[in-house]
């Protein structure tokens, strides 16, 4: 049986990840970094869908 593939995501604009030590992303960077780092699915909901300071979405699907 296979492994679920991870799903990887691409930052569409610049933003702080105030929920990691305030790490730095910019446009294009991927997320999370690093790639293997666990992130919570309402972190990236959030991020994904604009629920979050910024008010859009800052990441997306790849």
């Amino acid at each position: 049986m296979a492994a679920a593939k991870k799903k990887k995501y691409e930052v569409t604009q610049d933003f702080t990840d105030l929920q990691d030590k305030n790490k730095v992303y910019r446009k294009g960077d991927t997320y999370p970094k690093p790639g293997n780092k666990k992130v919570a699915p309402e972190r990236l909901k959030g991020l994904l869908e604009g629920d979050n300071k910024q008010g859009r979405p800052v990441i997306k699907e790849v």
